[in-house]
């Protein structure tokens, strides 16, 4: 299991999670999961969402899947993120394949507030 970073105080980043990360992600304390990758965007060996949001509910955690290309992404994209972040029960996990572009989608949208 990846580290989890602040990005600021109820939102943290890291990197891809598996189906097996969630009961670890939810004794962490945390309440959702934003999934920021397209499904096999990695190829077939990346965990598509159905089955994430099956293994973060299974455990309690609530799930949205917002899929982002890792490159090129729109005000809407960074407006839709900080929206999950604010609507979902918190402390939120967000991942992509490193972290990074979830962070950066948050970071847009709220430039764009």
């Amino acid at each position: 299991m990846q580290a989890f970073r602040l990005v600021e105080p109820g939102f943290y980043v890291t990197p891809q999670l598996a189906a097996e990360d969630m009961a670890c992600v939810q004794a962490a304390g945390f309440a959702s999961v934003i999934n920021n990758r397209p499904d096999h965007e990695g190829g077939r060996a990346q965990p598509d969402s159905t089955t994430l949001a099956a293994a973060a509910g299974a455990v309690g955690l609530s799930y949205r899947h917002l899929p982002v290309p890792p490159s090129g992404h729109v005000d809407a994209d960074g407006r839709q993120m900080v929206e999950l972040v604010q609507s979902l029960p918190q402390p939120v996990l967000a991942f992509c394949r490193t972290g990074t572009r979830s962070a950066a989608l948050y970071q847009k949208g709220k430039q764009l507030a």
